[in-house]
C-alpha cells in the first residue's frame, strides 16, 4: 500500500493509487482534502500547525513523528513512501523514518524493504527554505539510510518540468504516478502477454524493488533497427533526475509481432559493456501499433553529490538575490563637508577660543 506523507505526499500517494492508500498529516485541514483508505493524524504541539500544517519547518514533522511512530514502523513494511523533501511535515516525518531504518542492528528483510518516492524542489521557482530542507534531508537521513542498506529503491521526482511547462499541480502528480505506475506493471505484463524470451515475475520484481540504489526509470517506443543506446539517453524520463551509470537494471519489451524479438542481443549487449547483466523480459502485445520498452537503471549515485549540486545552485541562487537587493537600495548622494566651518561653528557653540582650537586641528592634520 502506499503512504503518503504530508500534503504533497498525500496527494501523489492518493493519485497513484486510486485513494487505496494511507496519508499521514500534522493538519486535519490538509487531511480533510485528500482521498484516502486510511487518514492518521500526526499530533504537534503547536496549535497552529494542527490546523494548517507545519509550513516549511521540518521540526514540527519530526516532533510530530513520535506520535505515531509504532504505528509506522509497521505500515511501512514492503510498502511505498511519497513525501516532498522540501516541506515541513514531508521532511521532518520521512527523516525520522529513514533515521529509524538506519539504526536498525538486523537487516530488514527483502519483502519489508521500503521504497521511497521523494519530490525534490526546483530551484529557480521555489522557495530557497524549500531548498535547504532538501539540502538536509539528502545530506543525513537518506544518505545514513541508504548506508545502512536497509532501504529498497529510492525514486528521486523533480518539480523541474511542473514548472518549466506550467503545468498545474493536479495533472503534474498525475504525470509522476502515471510513470511510476508504468514501472510497477513491469511483472503484471509478464504474467499477462505471451512470453516470447526472458522472464520478469513478481519474485524478480520485488528482489529488484528491495536494493538499496537510486532508480530512474522511463517508457517510450522502441526502434529495434536504431541505436539503443542513442534512443535510451533520449528518452530518459525528465520527471525524475537524470541517472548515473547503471549498476544493474531491468527491461520489459513489448512487441506487436514477435518478429524482432532477437534485436534483444542489441541490448544486452549495450548493457554487457558496461558490465551490467539486466533483467529482462519480452512480451507479445497485440494491442500496440509499436515496439514499446520500459527501462529501469539502479545507480549508486552518493547523496553527497546531490547535496553538492543542491548546495552550489543555492549559493548561485543566494548570490543572484544579494545583487538584486542591493541594485535595488536607494543610493545616497555624498555631500562634501567643510571641515574648516564645521570645526568653527562647533567650538564657537562651545565659547572656546575658535583661533586656539582650529590651529592645534591643523597640527595635527584634522583639518
Amino acid at each position: 500500500m502506499n503512504i503518503g506523507i504530508g500534503g504533497a505526499g498525500s496527494k501523489l500517494a492518493s493519485i497513484s493509487s486510486d485513494g487505496e492508500c494511507i496519508a499521514i498529516n500534522v493538519s486535519e485541514l490538509e487531511l480533510s482534502k485528500v482521498e484516502a483508505k486510511q487518514k492518521i493524524l500526526a499530533v504537534t504541539h503547536s496549535a497552529r500547525g494542527q490546523l494548517r500544517g507545519s509550513g516549511k519547518n521540518p521540526k514540527i514533522g519530526r516532533e510530530a513523528f513520535g506520535s505515531i511512530a509504532e504505528k509506522l514502523k509497521q505500515v511501512i513494511k514492503g510498502n511505498t513512501v511519497f513525501a516532498s523533501t522540501g516541506g515541513g511535515t514531508g521532511n521532518g516525518i520521512a527523516s525520522e523514518v529513514l533515521e529509524y531504518l538506519s539504526r536498525l542492528e538486523e537487516a530488514v528483510r527483502l519483502e519489508d524493504k521500503t521504497v521511497f518516492a521523494l519530490v525534490l524542489p526546483y530551484l529557480k521557482r521555489e522557495s530557497y527554505e524549500y531548498v535547504e530542507n532538501t539540502i538536509d534531508f539528502l545530506g543525513n537521513p537518506v544518505s545514513s539510510a541508504i548506508d545502512s542498506g536497509n532501504t529498497g529503491n529510492i525514486i528521486l521526482f523533480s518539480n523541474k518540468l511542473k514548472f518549466e511547462g506550467k503545468i498545474p499541480e493536479y495533472e503534474y502528480n498525475k504525470m509522476l504516478a502515471d510513470s511510476l505506475n508504468t514501472f510497477l506493471a513491469i511483472p503484471v505484463k509478464g504474467e499477462m502477454y505471451k512470453l516470447l524470451d526472458g522472464h520478469i515475475d513478481f519474485e524478480d520484481f520485488d528482489l529488484y524493488r528491495a536494493k538499496p540504489y537510486f532508480n530512474h526509470f522511463s517508457c517510450f517506443s522502441w526502434d529495434p533497427d536504431q541505436d539503443f543506446e542513442t534512443q535510451l539517453k533520449a528518452n530518459y524520463n525528465s520527471l525524475l533526475l537524470l541517472p548515473e551509470r547503471a549498476i544493474e537494471a531491468m527491461f520489459l519489451i513489448e512487441l506487436p509481432t514477435p518478429a524482432k524479438a532477437s534485436k534483444l542481443y542489441d541490448i544486452l549487449d549495450y548493457f554487457a559493456a558496461d558490465n551490467v547483466s539486466p533483467v529482462y523480459g519480452i512480451v507479445h502485445n497485440p494491442e500496440l501499433k509499436t515496439p514499446q520498452i520500459t527501462v529501469s537503471l539502479l545507480y549508486s549515485r552518493k547523496p553527497r553529490e546531490l547535496v553538492e549540486d543542491f548546495k552550489k545552485m543555492s549559493d548561485l541562487y543566494t548570490r543572484n538575490r544579494i545583487k538584486k537587493s542591493l541594485e535595488q537600495h536607494v543610493v545616497l548622494q555624498s555631500s562634501k563637508l567643510d571641515k574648516m566651518n564645521e570645526a568653527r561653528r562647533m567650538v564657537e557653540e562651545s565659547g572656546t577660543n575658535a583661533g586656539d582650537v582650529l590651529g592645534f586641528l591643523k597640527r595635527i592634520g584634522k583639518l
